[in-house]
């Protein structure tokens, strides 16, 4: 497992960046790997899936103008402010764009909300919260309450603001709405941009799309003549209605694309009685490249994110393939690319299976995984979605380990990782992994790694393999959820999602056909 994390995160992989030539080595390296284990390619002689995409490089303008009433603000790039564009036919220009508050940006029937009824925001440039009204007020039985829903999440906000024709969308970050600081989306915005090939060079999307910090989004309300607190309150009430703020903003970008193509890296063992049925597991291979130098350091090694998860599907993928006789059903190992620039990988399989979706048992993701030990709990991020939680807890139990909720659902960490994608589509997925009750320190010792690791590491430079790493916690998890899938791949059994999942109906509709 160490070899693997080493070899992954070492400079010479330059931080595995897809479209680079980091990415031919690490394909390259888990090709062999693959080989070695004796996996079979997964995609009919091929081990690796083309995924098409574009690079895109925005340059934008170092500041922000906005005209209200009285004054102007100037809003500066990077402090204030970052904005990119995955439009790649019109010019990025707001041109003295009208300024509209919606709110959080939510149209959501289900919870009988929209934020945009009564407004028209074509052409005009939209400012909305991040997360959803259920994480602000505390109310469980507003959406999901504390945990976050899709419509939380950055990526569905910008896909309803250019259904609803906006030119542009600003999310006001905070960092406990957002589940990450202002650093963590800093980052991934003065990087160029991946994302798959479009056949209409993404018309349908906004000219800008970005985030405020907090203070700057203030200070705008104040300047505008009104109070950002207050509107949160106000957002959080199905009454509330959306309003211009009585300003302009002005600002363009210029943009830079070429096409990349990137590739998803797949080995299987295929099933003894039930071929065509397969259990996924995934766990991503790509991070954040080369980027702009800290402390002498530009190099993104990503060894925790996602070195550590690679090793454990690798381990996992070398037990069954030491079973005396092959599982029942097929069991696939996919390491898909660009994650980290938006599930491109993932999504992209699930649009393109190599294995008929509804054949597919179910997915079992990682992300993420800390080497600080073992750990009583498997924490599950999603709790409460899938019979798959149900079905673990009797082989953590044998581990002497209990079942643990995600306790930080308001970051909406079921929708940030590659399990999403197959979830969306339909797919029981899970994600599970030791993470807040470590077994030699106990819980309050393990949430203070985990923040200090968040803090310092977390898509940055020191995300480097160490010497004194612990990955006994790693192997663990890999031997548990070998015995769940070892489970699956043997039984009759398609799990399904649960009473209240927003996934359900997908998947009966799918499975009935």
């Amino acid at each position: 497992m160490n070899t693997y994390i080493k070899t992954l995160a070492s400079d010479e992989f330059m931080g595995r960046k897809p479209g680079t030539v980091g990415e031919e080595k690490t394909l390259n390296y888990l090709q062999t790997v693959y080989e070695e284990i004796g996996l079979q390619p997964a995609f009919g002689d091929e081990y690796r899936q083309k995924v098409p995409m574009v690079s895109v490089a925005v340059s934008p303008d170092k500041m922000m103008k906005i005209h209200t009433e009285k004054q102007e603000v100037d809003l500066q790039y990077k402090k204030d402010f970052v904005a990119f564009s995955r439009n790649l036919k019109e010019p990025l220009i707001l041109n003295n764009s009208d300024l509209v508050f919606a709110g959080y940006g939510i149209v959501a029937p289900e919870y009988n909300w929209n934020d945009y009824a009564g407004i028209d925001v074509k052409g005009k440039t939209v400012v909305v919260l991040v997360n959803d009204p259920g994480f602000a007020t505390n109310d469980p039985e507003l959406f999901n309450g504390r945990s976050m829903t899709y419509y939380g999440r950055w990526t569905y906000k910008y896909e309803e603001a250019a259904r609803q024709g906006a030119a542009g969308l600003l999310i006001v970050h905070d960092d406990e709405g957002a589940g990450y600081p202002w650093s963590v989306v800093h980052n991934g915005a003065v990087i160029p941009k991946l994302y798959l090939k479009p056949e209409d060079g993404y018309k349908n999307r906004c000219l800008v799309e970005g985030w405020l910090t907090k203070s700057a989004a203030e200070d705008l309300f104040q300047k505008s003549g009104y109070d950002l607190v207050e509107f949160e309150k106000k957002a959080s009430s199905p009454e509330f209605t959306s309003i211009s703020l009585d300003a302009h903003v002005s600002f363009k970008m210029e943009s830079a694309y070429r096409e990349v193509t990137s590739y998803n890296i797949g080995g299987m063992i295929e099933g003894s009685k039930f071929p065509e049925e397969v259990l996924i597991y995934t766990a991503h291979w790509d991070h954040l490249g080369v980027g702009e130098p800290v402390k002498g350091d530009s190099i993104y090694n990503g060894a925790v994110d996602n070195g550590t998860t690679l090793a454990w599907m690798l381990e996992i993928a070398k037990a069954f393939k030491r079973l005396s006789e092959p599982a029942e059903r097929s069991v696939m190992f996919l390491a898909t690319t660009a994650e980290e620039q938006g599930l491109m990988g993932a999504k992209y399989y699930v649009q393109h299976p190599a294995f008929a979706l509804d054949k597919t048992v179910a997915n079992i993701n990682n992300d993420l995984m800390l080497p600080y030990g073992q750990y009583k709990d498997v924490m599950v991020t999603g709790y409460g979605q899938s019979e798959l939680e149900d079905l673990l807890k009797p082989h953590a139990e044998k581990q002497d380990r209990y079942i643990f909720p995600d306790p930080n659902p308001h970051t909406g960490m079921y929708y940030r990782a590659d399990h999403f994608p197959f979830a969306k589509a339909g797919v029981p997925a899970l994600f599970a992994r030791g993470n807040t009750d470590s077994r030699e320190h106990g819980k309050e010792w393990a949430l203070q790694k985990e923040a200090e690791w968040l803090k310092n590491n977390y898509h940055k430079t020191t995300d480097e393999y160490e010497a004194w790493w612990d990955l006994s916690g790693t192997m663990e998890d890999a031997k548990l959820l070998f015995q769940l899938g070892y489970e699956l791949a043997n039984s009759r059994k398609f799990p399904q999602w649960k009473e209240g999942s927003e996934f359900k109906p997908t998947r009966d509709k799918m499975m009935k056909k």
